[in-house]
């Protein structure tokens, strides 16, 4: 995953996410348990979500895409 932690993928901001309590959960989940409840619903992933061959982008952040797309 290029060095990208799991929580990252998790849209803190869903109300999903907040209802589960995940902000406490997440920290003591494997990686394993991570992905599994990651795949249960997608409103858990953050999005925009970007998977290039070398470089993951998770959420938006104006600086980081210009970054990854002006410069080539």
């Amino acid at each position: 995953m290029s060095g990208t932690e799991l929580k990252n993928f998790f849209n803190t901001s869903g109300q999903l996410y907040k209802s589960l309590g995940l902000k406490d959960k997440i920290p003591n989940m494997t990686q394993g348990e991570q992905i599994k409840l990651l795949a249960t619903d997608g409103m858990l992933v953050k999005r925009p979500l970007l998977v290039g061959d070398d470089f993951v982008i998770t959420g938006f952040r104006e600086g980081v895409w210009e970054e990854k797309f002006l410069k080539e």
